[in-house]
């Protein structure tokens, strides 16, 4: 009698739990910032509300590793069975989606889905290349890790790093990478009736019949912050806060374009922050930045200009350094960066061609012209040069004949037959015709 009730008491002392509130989160998308903490969220919620387990319904071409890193130590570290399930049909867990499913406890895919191609890239001059030894034998090594702690093949876990294999459904079932092929939820639910798996010293046990579903969704902060943790998103603010900005300081006066521009920039480097980038990448940014502010405020007739696009788009191309992000992700990453460029560029040549018509055709009176409040001087007023104002080089001459350095800002006071009247000191403005 003894020996019984010791027996019972040590067995109330293991916590078996059968399958009650599952969370499923949705992961459909590039693996970024934001489902990065929208996983974090829901597993500390789904641990603290006591659910049985978590779903992770996971279709992506790729994503950032360090964020596919902190997600797989997420997952191991999860005080409840966490279930990747590559879904739908069609759906893909390619490059960095094959190392969540190799961090699960449970492994499952839909019909007529892949996994695999984690082979690692980076863009070179000549387009998308492999990211080198150092790269693929650091992730390889990941690979193997995550598949011997959870008893998947490991020679399969390292053939989809070193020689970008790929898998459908039925071919990762056969070689034990998954365990489940599912067409959906209910559908995994009746296989797994029964099945006790165990997480830290808790055993669970699945229920075809005892269970609950509940689907949380990406608040706005995460939804922001996986939006612009896409490179191609960021670059693409990045870039067009720098057009936005050259617009403006071409023509100012409505402020418009550089209030944007200014947003849309600090945006774009926020978002740079939450990626890998390559130092000489930010360094050719940085130039091509340089040289079109230098165009801003010196006559350089669009050289610098011309020059800072084509650094601004090198150097954007050479920023991402994410090697699983996937080869279709790469290539539609170039032609935004190259289409960008070339808006900037197309903003650029109007710019220069007004410039181009001002010289050839410069006004000879200034009696019924809307006239600039403000300009650069691009040529020395000794008193007499030329400014450059709303994109377009006018005949200055300053007031009370003061010397004026070039690339000083001077204010607009007045015409003079063709020459517009200027002053650095704004408290002499009287615009009087």
């Amino acid at each position: 009698m003894r020996k019984t009730l010791t027996v019972l008491i040590l067995l109330a002392m293991i916590p078996i739990l059968s399958a009650n509130v599952i969370s499923v989160i949705e992961m459909d998308g590039m693996i970024a910032g934001g489902f990065l903490s929208y996983l974090e969220r829901e597993l500390n919620n789904a641990e603290k509300s006591g659910f049985s387990a978590c779903i992770i319904l996971l279709n992506t071409p790729g994503g950032l590793v360090d964020t596919t890193i902190k997600m797989n130590e997420l997952i191991l570290n999860a005080n409840i069975p966490v279930i990747v399930f590559v879904y739908p049909s069609g759906g893909m867990a390619a490059s960095a989606g094959a190392f969540i499913v190799l961090a699960s406890d449970i492994a499952v895919m839909a019909p007529v889905t892949t996994i695999g191609s984690a082979q690692p890239i980076a863009i070179t001059p000549e387009g998308t290349n492999d990211a080198g030894e150092k790269t693929r034998k650091f992730l390889s090594r990941q690979a193997k890790s995550l598949a011997e702690n959870k008893n998947r093949p490991v020679n399969i876990a390292n053939d989809f790093v070193e020689h970008n294999l790929a898998l459908t459904a039925g071919e990762a079932l056969d070689h034990g990478i998954v365990e489940y092929i599912a067409s959906g939820i209910e559908d995994l639910m009746q296989q797994l009736d029964g099945v006790e798996i165990e997480k830290n010293g808790v055993i669970y046990v699945f229920s075809k019949d005892d269970y609950q579903l509940q689907y949380p969704q990406l608040t706005l902060q995460e939804s922001f912050q996986q939006w612009i943790s896409n490179p191609q998103i960021s670059m693409l603010f990045l870039m067009l806060g720098l057009m936005g900005l050259y617009v403006g300081f071409s023509s100012p006066g409505t402020l418009v374009p550089e209030v944007l521009g200014g947003i849309l920039l600090l945006l774009g480097v926020y978002g740079i922050g939450l990626f890998e980038t390559n130092i000489m990448g930010i360094i050719l940014l940085l130039t091509g930045l340089s040289l079109i502010i230098a165009e801003f405020f010196t006559s350089g007739f669009g050289i610098l200009g011309i020059g800072g696009i084509l650094t601004l788009v090198i150097g954007a191309l050479m920023i991402p350094v994410e090697p699983l992000m996937g080869v279709d992700w790469y290539g539609t990453f170039i032609r935004t960066v190259i289409g960008v460029g070339i808006a900037v560029g197309i903003i650029l040549a109007v710019v220069l061609q007004r410039v181009i018509n001002s010289l050839r055709n410069p006004p000879t009176s200034l009696t019924n012209l809307d006239l600039p409040e403000t300009a650069v001087v691009v040529e020395r007023l000794n008193p007499k040069g030329m400014v450059k104002a709303k994109g377009e080089l006018w005949n200055a001459i300053s007031d009370n004949n003061v010397e004026i350095d070039k690339n000083k800002e001077v204010f607009i006071i007045g015409k003079k037959d063709s020459y517009l009247m200027v002053t650095e000191d704004k408290t002499n403005i009287d615009r009087n015709n």
